[in-house]
């Protein structure tokens, strides 16, 4: 064979096996969500939407090309390490761990899988990563905490019934270990608002009718719940039992509103959640995630439900409504 033809049957031979290689399925990827919400609760299929969204806007097809496997423990911690324990050992090519306990969960259950966290409160003082720019280890991920969430909280509860002067923030310290973080921040911004704030620990369904009952009996009353994977979970009592003691309150999950709370203000987890595809995606070309700089939330929403403030005797001011993101009437 002459070196031309030889050059034209290799040419040819790259051309086949190049053919073959496009006619075969793409390989396909695995990817384990541990969620920090039920299944039912109304804002976890719109986050996961998202980010099949996201996922598809990047060439990642489910079923062609990648699987996600989904767990829903909600605010049991028991189930979120049970959890953990099933999608590490099915060895997924990256984990998502959808809040703190989710991602302490499957930190602790290895070192080697790429993890991305999103909606954790800095990340680096809860030991997640060394820094924001330079997570190092296989963690990184979205951020859901911004220092002056405080004041912003205050400055809304204020705004809508401006005779508040006692605000409780509540939380269960199991599945909130970061409370302290948001606390610290409603705390400094108190004084600009003449408020005094109140730490609300709670740890079951009757410990939140016990808190709150105690804590409506004092005039000019408010309510923060701070975004905490348990009182996520038991939205529906403490929105009710709002309700019924007429206490404003302001919810740091975008589902609340819906539901009947009164005010959110809280990051936009689908955004959240679309821009975690492009981490997924990154790192299954090749990236590392101690390489990818961890991002702060980008977008918050503001929702009000006018009802329940008229249910409560309020009145939302307009100008208020007309900055909201969201109004239910």
């Amino acid at each position: 064979m002459t070196n031309a033809a030889a050059g034209v049957h290799g040419r040819l031979g790259s051309a086949v096996a190049l053919a073959a290689r496009a006619q075969q399925p793409d390989r396909m990827r695995h990817v384990g969500v541990l969620m920090n919400v039920v299944q039912e609760d109304p804002g976890g299929p719109a986050d996961v939407m998202a980010f099949r969204h996201g996922l598809a806007e990047l060439g990642w097809i489910e079923g062609r090309n990648i699987h996600v496997e989904f767990r829903w423990p909600g605010g049991d911690i028991d189930r979120v390490q049970t959890f953990a324990k099933e999608l590490v050992g099915l060895r997924p090519d990256v984990l998502i761990g959808r809040s703190t306990p989710t991602t302490a969960a499957l930190k602790q259950e290895t070192t080697t899988i790429p993890i991305i966290f999103v909606n954790v409160p800095e990340p680096a003082e809860q030991g997640f990563v060394q820094s924001l720019a330079r997570p190092g280890g296989n963690i990184t991920g979205f951020t859901n905490f911004e220092a002056s969430i405080g004041g912003k909280w205050l400055q809304l509860l204020k705004e809508v019934d401006p005779r508040i002067a006692r605000v409780a923030v509540i939380y269960n310290p199991q599945t909130a270990p970061f409370a302290g973080l948001f606390l610290r921040s409603v705390e400094a911004a108190a004084p600009t608002f003449a408020v005094e704030t109140v730490a609300m620990p709670i740890q079951s369904d009757a410990d939140i009718e016990t808190a709150l009952s105690m804590f409506a009996t004092q005039p000019s009353s408010g309510l923060i719940a701070i975004p905490d994977s348990f009182t996520g979970q038991h939205r529906d009592r403490i929105i009710a039992l709002a309700a019924r003691y007429r206490l404003p309150a302001l919810y740091a999950i975008p589902s609340a509103t819906p539901s009947g709370g009164l005010m959110a203000y809280a990051v936009d987890t689908r955004d959240t959640m679309q821009r975690a595809a492009g981490y997924v995606d990154r790192i299954l070309k090749g990236a590392k995630p101690g390489d990818l700089p961890v991002q702060q939330a980008a977008r918050f929403q503001l929702s009000i439900n006018l009802k329940t403030a008229k249910a409560i005797g309020l009145d939302v001011a307009p100008t208020l409504a007309a900055r909201a993101d969201e109004v239910i009437e």
